[in-house]
């Protein structure tokens, strides 16, 4: 399945193969696992949180107005984050936002 057209050459060279994956498509019913910079420790984590799908922690993101400096906070504080696996997801769900919404 072909990248959303938002996309740039430029933009998807600097992405890893997770996050493109992750972008190739609406979010449907994707577990959070899927979500870029979710480690499987971080996983499970949020699923004891009731963040089970990617549609929920995107929901979740949207709540905080896509404020990633606040989000990240959220993620290490609430459910155990490391700051790299914070900034890989907030970037992560922002660049979905700008492709599908």
């Amino acid at each position: 399945m072909p990248l959303p057209p938002l996309l740039l050459q430029e933009d998807m060279d600097h992405m890893s193969p997770r996050l493109r994956a992750f972008l190739s498509e609406p979010i449907g019913e994707k577990d959070v696992a899927w979500v870029d910079g979710i480690s499987h420790e971080l996983a499970i984590n949020l699923v004891t949180k009731g963040f089970n799908k990617a549609y929920v922690l995107l929901g979740q993101f949207l709540l905080m107005h896509k404020r990633e400096a606040e989000f990240q906070k959220w993620l290490i504080c609430c459910c155990g984050a490391t700051e790299f696996e914070a900034r890989e997801c907030s970037n992560c769900l922002k660049e979905w936002c700008s492709c599908f919404l």
